[in-house]
């Protein structure tokens, strides 16, 4: 199959997102005050809930998953230092990504503009967490049921369950072998049912959109032009300022060469807005800048899984700050540690637990945001999700050629003139 062909689907589906979105809004605008404005509120509504089924049990598994995977570090003394080495700077720059995001998102403000009422139940669990004492917010995380936690939707508390249960299966090893399978291929189950529910995504967006503007009017629209301009600003400067400064001090490479070399790869990845599709053009960019075919093999497909700075540590930043602005609420300082430990989390979690909706997800539920919030805010974002989705893949992409150089770099795995007597040979 072409990749034209491979495409034209997903392309489609993104253009459907935005037809919704203009589509929506106008018939918000037209609707306000007749019968529309409530049928639009009833699709976003009924789109809202199919959302929020998957919130719990996303949540669980993918913490599970990704604690329990952490045991495929292990290896011989040489694949063992590589891999460790690459998930060290799969750390640290996601690290650097997500406190730019932050940065960017305490600058620029986004969602600031409107407020959206979350629901009553809602503000009373924000406001219960955002008081009290230490002990009073341990004893609201810490559950006295485990079911309750559950059937009663405390995201927090689901976390808190999902990392003692994937802690302890990752230290059981070989005897929870049976178990993380079985929730490895219940978050394959939930991931499949949220796929199916995207399909739905046109529908939904058209009626939450459209409700938001009969509600309250087109100053709706100003927020979601902020997310845009917040998200490409903070991408930009992962992709044009962190990667240069650390290819060329750490790696030993030319940003100048770096671009040349890997810029098709990083166009092909903005335009088709997958990195897997993109991976044998990030996989000869890599050997074109030097890194042995032997390591990158290795670490440029893992990078492809697990290694998204745009996706998993500047996107989930900038829109949890835009979700909170959206619904009047206040982040503190600890939820601030949470996004960042939560991407932090995501660039050494080797089981797909990366793409954008399961990380911001994730994100909104670390930092106890109810699933309300969480559905309705995701909800939101996605009505401009293809827009957002190009620059976050391109970032993601340049992150994983430069990762590869940097290890290869320290590991002696990177020959200076590969590229040169390529094109020798070429020639």
């Amino acid at each position: 199959m072409s990749l034209v062909q491979t495409y034209r689907k997903p392309k489609v589906f993104g253009l459907t997102v935005l037809a919704a979105l203009v589509l929506g809004a106008l018939a918000g605008w037209l609707g306000k005050g007749t019968w529309l404005a409530p049928v639009l509120a009833w699709i976003g509504s009924n789109f809202t809930k199919l959302l929020q089924l998957t919130v719990i049990p996303l949540v669980f598994t993918a913490i599970v998953v990704g604690i329990a995977s952490l045991r495929r570090l292990g290896g011989g003394r040489t694949a063992a230092r590589l891999g460790g080495k690459t998930f060290l700077w799969f750390g640290i720059t996601s690290l650097i990504a997500v406190l730019i995001g932050l940065a960017v998102g305490a600058v620029l403000k986004p969602g600031t503009g409107v407020q959206i009422e979350p629901a009553a139940g809602a503000v009373d669990k924000l406001a219960k967490r955002a008081s009290g004492s230490w002990s009073a917010l341990l004893d609201n995380v810490i559950p006295s049921n485990i079911f309750s936690a559950f059937t009663e939707g405390d995201v927090l508390q689901v976390v808190f369950i999902a990392v003692l249960v994937g802690f302890a299966a990752y230290a059981l090893g070989e005897k929870a072998a049976p178990f993380t399978n079985l929730v490895h291929s219940f978050f394959d189950i939930v991931q499949k049912v949220v796929g199916w529910i995207i399909l739905l995504a046109p529908i939904g967006i058209f009626g939450l959109i459209g409700n938001a503007v009969a509600t309250y009017g087109n100053s709706f629209v100003r927020p979601l032009f902020s997310l845009i301009a917040a998200v490409y600003l903070g991408t930009a400067l992962v992709l044009f300022v962190v990667y240069p400064v650390l290819l060329k001090f750490v790696g030993k490479v030319s940003p100048v060469e770096f671009f040349r070399r890997s810029w098709t790869a990083i166009q092909f990845a903005f335009v088709s807005r997958s990195s897997g599709a993109t991976l044998p053009l990030s996989r000869k960019a890599a050997t074109d800048l030097g890194v042995s075919q032997e390591y990158a093999n290795f670490a440029v497909p893992l990078g492809t899984t697990t290694k998204m700075d745009g996706c998993a540590a500047v996107y989930p930043a900038v829109a949890t700050i835009f979700i909170a602005n959206l619904f009047g609420i206040q982040l503190s300082v600890w939820q601030y540690v949470g996004i960042v430990a939560v991407a932090v989390f995501g660039a050494f979690a080797t089981a797909g637990t990366t793409g954008w909706y399961t990380m911001l997800t994730l994100t909104l539920g670390v930092i106890g945001l109810p699933p309300q919030v969480i559905a309705t805010g995701v909800a939101v974002v996605y009505a401009i999700d293809p827009i957002l989705d190009m620059i976050r893949t391109a970032t993601n992409v340049a992150g994983q050629i430069t990762v590869p150089v940097l290890v290869a770099r320290s590991e002696n795995l990177i020959d200076d003139g590969a590229p040169a007597e390529k094109e020798l040979v070429n020639a």
